[in-house]
């Protein structure tokens, strides 16, 4: 299981790139090309060989065609990832995908896990890939999750911090700043608020409209939150905040479409004693969201020194 490593002071970051060969996972390798990264930073690409649960000579056959694709799949990867003044190196194992993608992850000390969001095996009326899924639920570090092939890069870096205030919010915030962005990314911090309307079914919320008002006090705490994000957000040049009211994951993907959003970063509480299951935002967003997702986590390391600027 990975462990939350706090108090040792270091400088750049370690990636963790999982990659299975699909478009998915070329498409992440691609996302990072967009990152500010020095030479200080480290991304290590590993491909998961899959168990065979069987030991004759069909399963031996094919194990032996698998392990020589795949090193073509950790190329792929690197030959995308080479214009980048980082430090590259290439991992194979053979496991389960998900439990061995959080293990070496520990193992290697990452910071950050990053997948595509479905696999060769995906289905594509599935949102994301089984391992995928796992991970995210299971993993300790932030997960980056890659959604848009084919390849579309925008000129500026779009990101919407949405936060509630809560402590996996709070430590998406503090994380997103120890991300190498370039010079010129955009932050729209989003806060959904709640009208007190928990009785009224939503068809009757709708005729009401706007009879329905936040109370006093939920712009005080509106102003707490956005208050705490700019103090965690206080590298990034431009900044922007949003106070919404309703259904966050709808608010939220809401903002997704029309800011045209290159990236999601939201918090994930989970749901304790139901294992396979998180938040119910954070699985919404990951589900329904266009733009990549990278779930926050409330142990992550906070301590990756970086300059005030997050492309120096």
């Amino acid at each position: 299981m990975l462990r939350c490593s706090q108090g040792v002071k270091k400088i750049g970051m370690k990636i963790l790139l999982a990659t299975d060969g699909s478009e998915y996972s070329e498409g992440a390798a691609r996302f990072l090309t967009r990152f500010a990264f020095s030479k200080k930073d480290e991304i290590r690409v590993l491909h998961v060989i899959s168990e065979i649960p069987y030991e004759d000579d069909y399963s031996a056959q094919v194990r032996r065609v698998i392990k020589k694709v795949a090193p073509k799949i950790l190329h792929a990867c690197t030959e995308i990832l080479k214009p980048l003044p980082v430090r590259i190196e290439t991992a194979e194992e053979e496991g389960y995908p998900d439990t061995t993608i959080i293990e070496k992850a520990a193992d290697y000390g990452a910071d950050l896990i990053v997948m595509g969001a479905r696999g060769v095996k995906g289905v594509q009326i599935l949102f994301l890939g089984s391992a995928t899924r796992a991970v995210t639920i299971n993993s300790t570090i932030p997960v980056l999750v890659f959604k848009r092939p084919p390849w579309n890069e925008s000129e500026t870096m779009k990101i919407i911090f949405a936060t509630d205030g809560s402590a996996t919010a709070e430590a998406a915030g503090k994380f997103l700043p120890a991300l190498p962005l370039p010079a010129d990314t955009e932050v729209t911090v989003i806060h959904i608020a709640f009208p007190f309307v928990a009785d009224i079914p939503e068809k009757y919320i709708k005729e009401i409209g706007e009879e329905i008002t936040l109370k006093p006090s939920t712009f005080r705490e509106s102003e707490r939150i956005f208050e705490e994000a700019r103090r965690d957000l206080g590298g990034f040049s431009k900044v922007d905040y949003l106070l919404r009211s309703g259904d966050p994951s709808r608010e939220i993907l809401a903002a997704e479409r029309a800011l045209e959003a290159d990236l999601i970063v939201v918090g994930c509480r989970g749901l304790r004693g139901i294992k396979g299951m998180m938040g119910s935002v954070s699985r919404r967003i990951l589900g329904n969201s266009q733009s990549s997702v990278l779930i926050g986590k409330p142990c992550a390391k906070q301590d990756i020194s970086r300059p005030v600027s997050p492309s120096a």
